[in-house]
C-alpha cells in the first residue's frame, strides 16, 4: 500500500523526485495545467476568506487577516508537492517526524520547504531545537493549502468514478496484525468474486486517514475523529496471554499477573509511549529490561517468538481457530478493541470499493466468527460456538517435513 500521495511512485523514485523541484499536477492523475487552474481559483477563495474573517488552520491558530505573503505568489502557485510536504510539516510538528511519515530524507524535506518559501515570498517557518514552528505568514499559507489538498482529493475521486465497472485497485489500509492473520489469508475468496480487482492491502501500525485518499478504504483499533467519513463499526477484537507448550514446560504456567514477573515477556509495541505506559501500570516497580526478553514491531516476529518459546505474548483470542502453536493462559489480563471501518461517501460509491466495503464487513461478521462479539469467549469456549469451516489452513505456518 502507498500512503505517500505519489501513487504508484516506488520509495527510491519519490527520492528522486524529492530532489529535485516537481511541477506535479495534485496527486499523479492530473495535468499540470489542471492543478494550476485548480491553485488560482483556490487561493483566490482563500483570499476572501480571509479577507472576511480569520481563517483557522490545522494549528488551531488564527491566520491574520492581513499579511505580507505575497498575493501573486499564492495565485501562481503550482508545485503541489512542495505544498504538500509544508503541510505535512505543519501536521507533524518537525522536520524529521514529517520526514518519516513521507519516507524522505529530512534533508530534502527542508531543500523542499527552502524552495517553497522562494515561491511564496514569505518565511513560512522558524526552526529551534523544539521543531518547526508556523510564522504568521505561514498560517496564512496553510489555509490556502488545506483547499488545494482537499481539490486534489475530489479531483482524484472523481477520475475513479468514472470506471464503473467492478476493476481496477482498490487501497484497503489495515492495522499490521490483522492484515498478516486475518485478512491476507482470506483475500482469495474476493479475488474469485471480482477476478479484475487489483488490491492493495497495505499492513502498518499507524492508522491511514481515508480523508486525505491514503486508502480508499481502511481499517481501524481506534475510532477515526474526521468527521467527513462514513464509519462502520465492524465488530471488537479481544486479546488475552499466549505461550507456547514448550516454554511452559521449562518456566511453568503462570496463574496470576503477580506470576508474571517470574517469566519472560515478548511483546509487540506499536506505541512506545503507551507501551510503557500500560508496563507501569501492570508491573508497577519493575524495569522492562527484568521482564521483557524481546520486542519487536512486526506481528509475525512475534507470533513466531512465543510460538517457539521466546516467552510470554498477548494475541487475539481468534489465534487459536487460525491454528496457531500457542497456549491461552487463565492469568486475568485481558484487552479489548473496537474495529472500525472507514471511507470516504464519494469512494463508497465506487462499484469496486463498494464491493470490498461488503466483503469486509462480512469478513468481520460477528455473527458468523464469534470471536469478534462484543463478549469475550475463551479460545478453549470457541470450538463449541463457532459453526464455520475450519480455519486452520489460512495460517498453518512453514510445513517442515520433508526438509
Amino acid at each position: 500500500m502507498r500512503v505517500a500521495a505519489e501513487r504508484g511512485v516506488p520509495q527510491k523514485e519519490r527520492q528522486d523526485l524529492a530532489e529535485t523541484p516537481a511541477t506535479l499536477a495534485p496527486g499523479e492523475h492530473g495535468d499540470s495545467s489542471a492543478a494550476a487552474g485548480s491553485s488560482i481559483e483556490l487561493s483566490r477563495e482563500s483570499r476572501g476568506a480571509a479577507a472576511s474573517k480569520p481563517a483557522r488552520t490545522v494549528t488551531g491558530r488564527a491566520a491574520p487577516a492581513k499579511s505580507t505573503v505575497s498575493k501573486s505568489a499564492l495565485a501562481s502557485l503550482t508545485d503541489w508537492d512542495a505544498a504538500r510536504i509544508f503541510l505535512e510539516v505543519v501536521r507533524a510538528g518537525s522536520f524529521r517526524s514529517a520526514a518519516e511519515r513521507l519516507t524522505l530524507s529530512i534533508n530534502a524535506v527542508r531543500r523542499r520547504i527552502d524552495d517553497f518559501e522562494r515561491q511564496i515570498g514569505a518565511t513560512l517557518f522558524t526552526r529551534d531545537v523544539h521543531g518547526a514552528r508556523l510564522t504568521d505568514e505561514g498560517a496564512l499559507v496553510v489555509s490556502a493549502v488545506e483547499h488545494m489538498e482537499a481539490a486534489s482529493f475530489e479531483l482524484l475521486r472523481a477520475g475513479d468514478g468514472l470506471a464503473g465497472a467492478a476493476s481496477g485497485e482498490v487501497r484497503v489500509a489495515v492495522t499490521e496484525g490483522l492484515g498478516t492473520f486475518w485478512l491476507a489469508p482470506r483475500l482469495v475468496e474476493f479475488q474469485q468474486s471480482f477476478p479484475n480487482v487489483m488490491v492493495d492491502l497495505y499492513c502498518a501500525m499507524r492508522s491511514a486517514d481515508v480523508s486525505r485518499h491514503e486508502a480508499d478504504v481502511a481499517i481501524h483499533l481506534t475510532r477515526p475523529a474526521a468527521l467527513d467519513v462514513k464509519l462502520v463499526r465492524l465488530g471488537r477484537m479481544h486479546l488475552m496471554c499466549f505461550a507456547s507448550e514448550k516454554y511452559l514446560e521449562i518456566f511453568g504456567i503462570p496463574k496470576t499477573i503477580d506470576d508474571l514477573v517470574k517469566h519472560r515477556l515478548v511483546l509487540q509495541v506499536a506505541d512506545e509511549a503507551a507501551a510503557n505506559a500500560a508496563f507501569a501500570t501492570i508491573f508497577p516497580g519493575f524495569e522492562q529490561r527484568d521482564l521483557i526478553a524481546m520486542t519487536t514491531n512486526v506481528s509475525s516476529a512475534n507470533y513466531w517468538a512465543v510460538a517457539h518459546g521466546a516467552g510470554i505474548g498477548v494475541f487475539p483470542t481468534y489465534a487459536s481457530a487460525l491454528g496457531g502453536k500457542i497456549i491461552p493462559l487463565e492469568v486475568d489480563l485481558k484487552w479489548s478493541y473496537d474495529i472500525w471501518l472507514s471511507y470516504h461517501a464519494t469512494t463508497g460509491r465506487i462499484p469496486r470499493v463498494r464491493h470490498m466495503i461488503d466483503w469486509l464487513v462480512e469478513a468481520f461478521n460477528p455473527g458468523k466468527y464469534p470471536w469478534f462479539k462484543d463478549e469475550f469467549i475463551h479460545p478453549q469456549q470457541l470450538k463449541t460456538v463457532y459453526m464455520g469451516e475450519p480455519l486452520t489452513h489460512l495460517f498453518g505456518g512453514f510445513p517442515m517435513e520433508g526438509r
